[in-house]
């Protein structure tokens, strides 16, 4: 269970297949240190289970399902990824209960200031349109928002200046793909 607020941005340094899995090898300046195998990690969002661990790289096994749902599958060497380690027990949640476990892959449609703010559009498919609601919580690549407005196929966030330049929405725009996991207790209460 993750808190959907970011640690830090790691780089992916190598991307290789095992056994059908993919092997993603990562880089990262502080969420390494007390990290051991087994551990679990939100990468861009996504759960994964630390297989390896070489100074301040961690490795992690990418099953196939998972590289087409969520956008793992669409890494390359030298990308940035969001990273957060897994809630520990007495520690405040600052963002809200994110599982790890993405719902769908959604298109950023456009990225523009409204009313002197920040606002991404995110593609929303109809089969999840009972999850999003005004003023809810979305995890977008593993970061805990707010949602601003719903609309048919789409919702917005806005985005404060610190995600901006502590995660990896300041360098995605129109067209690229996010992870979308919806709020797990809309899930539970709506499903």
């Amino acid at each position: 269970m993750f808190s959907g607020i970011i640690e830090e941005l790691g780089v992916v340094k190598k991307i290789w297949s095992h056994n059908n899995l993919t092997v993603l090898e990562i880089k990262t300046q502080q969420v390494w240190a007390d990290t051991k195998k087994g551990d679990s990690i939100a990468v861009n969002g996504v759960c994964l289970t630390v297989v390896k661990k070489e100074k301040d790289i961690l490795s992690f096994e990418v099953m196939p399902q998972t590289s087409k749902i969520s956008n793992l599958g669409l890494l390359s060497v030298s990308d940035k990824v969001n990273l957060e380690r897994s809630l520990m027990m007495g520690e405040r949640i600052s963002g809200h209960f994110v599982s790890g476990h993405v719902d769908y892959l959604g298109t950023i449609r456009r990225k523009a200031y409204r009313d002197g703010n920040l606002c991404f559009e995110i593609t929303l498919p109809s089969q999840y349109q009972r999850f999003i609601s005004s003023k809810g919580s979305v995890s977008v690549d593993g970061i805990s928002l707010t949602v601003v407005e719903k609309r048919s196929d789409l919702f917005s966030v806005y985005i404060i200046a610190h995600t901006l330049k502590n995660t990896t929405l300041g360098f995605k725009g129109p067209s690229h793909k996010v992870n979308v996991e919806l709020d797990i207790l809309a899930k539970y209460s709506k499903g």
